[in-house]
């Protein structure tokens, strides 16, 4: 990035006496030192003060299903305008996005402002608007401004993360985020600290922080054979769902697919995924669901009190079928979520 690009000073960060600043964004909280980043790469000391160096700039934007994120109790069948930028505060070995979640290049990121950004979501026709594709904690001050006008827009406004975000910056967003898409990578700190270059503690606090804000919640774990798929570990995790949030939080259990750094382990199993949803299920998760496979009806969700099908899905296409809005259409049961589009 040029010397002479126009900064934005970033927030949530205190300055040392030494010429440092530590940085009180993520859980890392990076001690940054004159002239160097943050761990996420985007964030720099210059002469004592934090600049997010990738405000107002984005490296992908696309029209996606809800459904992509995942998200099956939020908006289903609607579209969400998606951002995304450069960086990660993470370092996982089996990243899918590592070519921008681990990239440096901020020559070929395209600047859009807050308001064209809503603009464009409300043109396009979607009922929201979702930071994705790279971890959106560390867009922070950028996706703060555009959810507070979103939602004056009338707009979803959606985070798919790593959780990783500190409880004061999540605290900052909270009033302008309404859906929290989180990934529970692992129930083992072991697994946080070797893949992911950080802890799983934390993850779980902003998972519950965003749970008690009122934000529609729900969880993904990727599950990686001989790594984070063991009945005993899924088993602690779907207990910890239903004892710190509740029953009703949708769970998500997606299959891996080798890549980046870890192309020597073998795709994830159907029966893996098959057995985490019926342990899911055995521990009083109403909605457990699989993903990244396709045409399988533990995709699709069912009432959670009388079993009736209410929403079918075929990859990313949803069809409601058995929904009152946002009732059991057999029973009469509040389903929960967010089911009845915005006008």
């Amino acid at each position: 990035m040029g010397r002479n690009e126009e900064l934005h000073e970033a927030e949530l960060y205190a300055k040392g006496d030494d010429g440092s600043v530590i940085c009180g964004l993520c859980s890392h909280r990076c001690h940054i030192r004159e002239g160097r980043r943050g761990i996420c790469g985007v964030r720099e000391n210059r002469g004592g003060t934090l600049y997010a160096l990738t405000y107002g700039r984005i490296s992908a934007e696309a029209v996606d299903p809800i459904e992509k994120k995942p998200l099956f109790h939020y908006l289903p069948g609607t579209t969400t305008y998606s951002l995304g930028g450069i960086g990660c505060n993470f370092r996982c070995k089996h990243c899918q996005n590592w070519h921008i979640s681990q990239s440096d290049d901020f020559d070929h990121l395209v600047r859009l402002s807050v308001g064209d950004a809503v603009a464009r979501a409300v043109g396009s026709g979607c009922r929201s608007i979702a930071w994705t594709y790279n971890e959106p904690t560390i867009w922070h001050e950028y996706t703060r401004e555009m959810a507070a006008l979103a939602r004056k827009d009338h707009l979803g406004t959606v985070y798919v993360t790593n959780g990783y975000i500190t409880p004061e910056a999540l605290s900052d967003i909270s009033p302008h985020l309404e859906a929290y898409r989180v990934d529970i990578k692992a129930f083992n700190d072991d697994f946080y600290r070797k893949i992911c270059g950080a802890h799983l503690d934390p993850v779980l606090a902003s998972t519950k922080q965003a749970y008690d804000a009122k934000m529609h919640v729900e969880t993904v774990t990727l599950l990686i054979p001989g790594l984070n798929d063991s009945p005993e570990e899924v088993r602690a995790l779907c207990r910890w769902v239903v004892r710190e949030l509740g029953p009703e939080v949708p769970m998500h259990f997606t299959a891996f697919h080798p890549d980046y750094h870890m192309r020597d382990i073998p795709s994830t199993p159907v029966g893996v995924l098959e057995r985490s949803h019926a342990i899911a299920q055995e521990e009083g998760v109403w909605y457990p669901y699989i993903g990244n496979v396709f045409e399988h009806p533990a995709q699709d969700t069912h009432c959670h009190t009388c079993g009736a099908l209410l929403v079918e899905r075929d990859a990313f296409r949803s069809r409601q079928v058995g929904l009152d809005g946002s009732r059991c259409a057999a029973c009469g049961e509040t389903i929960p979520g967010t089911f009845e589009n915005r006008e």
